[in-house]
């Protein structure tokens, strides 16, 4: 069932959803959060409904969207409130907010948070500089970006540690987390060497792939490589150097990954790119804060700062030059 007031107020929302309620339409009793979505009107609002829902599924929650009109028209509230069949396990409440409400989220959301149930923030893009001071982020137990989302995404990303907040995540972290269920698994098998070095190859503009070469340099202690490439979305391959032999994990289609290693056979595995939903209902199956999300941050800042300086390159020509004039004279 699907709801549309317009031109309305946040107690005549919560007033329909009442009446809703009492005809059955729709129970908040198994609601576990409220999932709090920070849009733009238009397409991008209606892009992130279905993943709201689907993840809902697994997440029974109050899913409440604000879409951002914009700030020089007149002053108005539109809402739609989905529920049933159209809102999965959740109720959907889409507020457009138009003129000077629409850099008034918080107080529109505040009337419609589920009492006593954790608020998670997500912004699909267009994240604020620092989302714990946000007056959504305030709000919420964790807060979620997407870095592969923004127009920057690398210093975007870089740009997380300086205001970082326990219960911080980005999507791109995410879509790890099978690479390094994959990689570390790999090493539990013999022979158990230590890892001398590793490269990291994927797309220029991955967040994912900057993000998996500094958690490989945290966790294995080792210099990393970052070899960037248009083979491939994503993060097309990663090797791990040992003496008896290398660790590989190709994907280079971004569906299906190959997996060798010595002494073992070789191996195709599913590895799709993670999609929105797979990605947000991963990320709603913990309110805790992410310690290794927080420790691989670190490693990024140290890992992109060593790459390939622009001075050592030029350093020796003057060396050169040096000694051609000292042999002059």
């Amino acid at each position: 069932m699907i709801v549309d007031l317009p031109s309305t107020t946040t107690s005549a929302v919560n007033k329909k959803l009442v009446e809703l309620r009492e005809r059955g339409g729709a129970v908040t009793l198994a609601r576990v959060l409220t999932l709090v979505i920070v849009t733009n009107e238009g397409e991008e609002a209606e892009s992130v409904i279905d993943p709201a829902i689907e993840a809902s599924r697994e997440h029974p929650c109050r899913v409440i969207i604000l879409a951002r009109g914009p700030k020089k028209a007149a002053p108005r509230l539109d809402a739609q409130i989905r529920v049933g069949g159209d809102a999965g396990a959740s109720e959907v409440i889409v507020l457009r907010l138009y003129g000077p409400l629409a850099g008034q989220g918080a107080s529109c959301a505040i009337p419609l948070l589920l009492p006593d149930a954790p608020v998670v923030a997500w912004w699909p893009t267009g994240a604020p500089a620092n989302t714990a001071e946000d007056p959504i982020g305030t709000l919420a137990h964790r807060r979620i970006t997407d870095a592969a989302a923004e127009k920057n995404p690398i210093k975007f990303l870089t740009s997380r540690l300086e205001t970082y907040s326990d219960g911080d995540t980005d999507l791109a972290w995410t879509r790890v987390t099978q690479w390094r269920a994959l990689l570390s698994a790999a090493l539990d098998l013999p022979p158990h060497e230590k890892v001398r070095a590793a490269t990291v190859t994927g797309d220029a503009t991955s967040p994912s792939s900057e993000l998996l070469a500094a958690w490989l340099s945290r966790y294995l202690n080792v210099p990393v490589r970052r070899v960037k490439t248009d083979a491939g979305p994503g993060i097309v391959s990663v090797v791990l150097e040992r003496q008896s032999g290398n660790v590989e994990l190709v994907r280079p289609d971004g569906v299906t990954a190959t997996l060798t290693q010595f002494g073992q056979p070789e191996r195709r595995v599913a590895l799709p790119r993670r999609d929105l939903t797979e990605c947000l209902t991963e990320e709603l199956r913990r309110l805790d804060p992410d310690e290794i999300y927080e420790e691989t941050l670190h490693d990024l800042g140290k890992v992109i700062k060593g790459r390939a300086p622009a001075a050592t390159k030029t350093a020796p020509k003057k060396a050169v030059a040096t000694k051609k004039k000292a042999a002059k004279k």
